[in-house]
């Protein structure tokens, strides 16, 4: 009998508990550990945060799908992790902390034979100061409910603006190492189009802010791609929708500090600067959750395991930029110390930025960090754990399942409007997520073939779409596996 425990509930530990549970007899244990107790389908949280849908329409509890189906739950936090155990614990274990019920505040140690992190990022708010989702003026929209707090923001400028009040709104990036653009970028052209539908979009000014060096990085370098008959940079593309929609926008800035209505940033310039506003989305800077590990003899043994995030099949040789390569990416997410840890999703460290690193005069990073969320995060899951369970089933390590971002495509959908017919959706497919420069050094380390943007309804209708599958899908409803990542 094997005990595998996951940490985490979100994209990553959800897809890999689940076909855990599947695949594996009932004789072997399935353990979820999370403090969260609602699965939520993160990128709905944009139509949350325009006020077109409800949070519970975008979330379940955990705890009845996972009695149904026979997946051990605790709504627990991480504390520190045992690789090898401890003195008075001879199998390795984590070390949890229960957050809600009679055994709140109570610590187990929570032993396993196979461990994956799946604990996501930390929103590291506190990295800019002043940045509080819900104060300054200032909103995210990263949980379901910092998106309903959004919405209740957003719905009071709106007001302000029927009123006869303009409004200076700002979106983008909170920090100068964010990651997420993507997110933002839809949240946007969500809430320009909103403003139409309450006919007070020229009484708004509508900014975007971003740590990237040009429109449409995304913290993938930008990409060059096909759309329709054209080959065209996602810059271009995305430079074109805010033209069109009267979108302005600040790029290479590193915001670092929030004071009601005010945004201070630097720029690559090393200058100095602010922008006002009255509502603002800024997403943060995401970090690892500063986990401790310890031997058996309780020595220190962090960096064995974490290097911010954890560390996995990666090469972190510290090297030029020009020197990187896809071959530095991880494919198994195995940790290399301990071959029975496993980090998939935004839980492990990335061997370096897919943008080119920059910074400003005075020496201040300002870049995106790599975007490894969605659709990567389900697929490293799923092959985490397809690699798991051919080895208990063979009782032997097994490592078939490949999958590095060098050699993996992901679809981007950023939907603006809601409903049926009302809405446009704006789709770029990237492959690979990691540029190859050797494989395709005429397009930009990217395969046109598969990299492809697309404007128009039918984008609107796939992410409507993929709203209802995946929920379907995480509910682990009739026939749910055979749904992709």
């Amino acid at each position: 009998m094997s005990k595998i425990v996951i940490l985490g509930a979100g994209i990553a530990g959800h897809v890999a508990a689940t076909h855990l549970r599947r695949k594996l007899s009932k004789k072997h244990d399935v353990v979820v550990v999370s403090p969260n107790s609602n699965y939520q389908w993160v990128p709905s949280n944009i139509w949350v945060g325009i006020g077109r849908m409800k949070s519970e329409k975008i979330l379940f509890p955990l705890a009845p799908l996972y009695k149904k189906k026979g997946i051990e739950f605790k709504q627990a936090k991480v504390v520190s992790f045992y690789p090898e155990g401890n003195k008075t614990e001879t199998l390795p274990f984590v070390l949890s902390e229960y957050v809600d019920g009679a055994k709140k505040g109570q610590q187990e140690k929570v032993t396993y034979d196979y461990l994956i992190n799946a604990t996501g990022p930390k929103l590291n708010f506190e990295a800019t100061e002043g940045l509080i989702p819900g104060k300054n003026k200032t909103y995210s929209v990263c949980t379901y409910s910092h998106a309903d707090h959004a919405w209740k923001g957003l719905n009071e400028a709106i007001q302000h603006m029927k009123a006869g009040k303009k409004a200076k709104i700002l979106i983008g990036t909170g920090h100068a190492k964010s990651t997420c653009q993507g997110a933002a970028f839809e949240y946007i052209l969500n809430v320009e189009k909103e403003l139409h539908k309450h006919n007070v979009r020229d009484m708004a000014e509508v900014t975007w802010i971003s740590n990237e060096y040009q429109l449409g990085d995304f913290g993938m370098d930008g990409v060059l791609m096909s759309y329709g008959d054209m080959i065209m940079k996602s810059s271009e593309l995305v430079e074109m929708i805010f033209e069109d929609r009267g979108i302005k926008w600040i790029l290479g800035a590193g915001v670092n500090k929030i004071e009601d209505g005010i945004a201070h940033y630097e720029n690559l310039d090393g200058e100095h600067k602010s922008e006002t506003y009255d509502f603002a989305m800024l997403i943060p800077s995401f970090s690892g959750h500063g986990f401790k590990a310890y031997d058996k003899n309780e020595n220190d043994i962090t960096a064995k395991l974490f290097k911010g995030f954890m560390i996995v099949d990666a090469d972190y040789t510290p090297k030029p930029y020009e020197a990187w390569t896809v071959q530095d990416w991880p494919e198994t997410y195995q940790n290399p110390s301990y071959k029975n840890i496993f980090a998939p999703g935004i839980a492990f460290a990335p061997p370096h930025a897919i943008s080119k690193p920059r910074t400003s005069k005075n020496g201040t990073v300002i870049a995106p960090a790599p975007p490894r969320t969605g659709m990567p995060s389900g697929i490293t899951a799923k092959l985490v754990a397809e690699n798991i369970i051919d080895s208990i089933k063979s009782k032997q390590e097994s490592l078939n399942h490949k999958g590095s971002m060098g050699n993996m495509g992901a679809a981007c959908i950023a939907s603006a409007g809601f409903g049926f017919w009302n809405g446009s959706g704006v789709s770029i497919t990237t492959y690979p997520i990691v540029p190859d420069f050797v494989k395709y050094p005429n397009s930009h380390g990217r395969h046109l073939g598969k990299t492809f943007g697309a404007i128009g309804l039918a984008g609107h209708w796939l992410k409507l779409m993929l709203h209802y599958a995946f929920l379907y899908k995480a509910k682990m409803k009739p026939f749910w596996w055979l749904i992709p990542e």
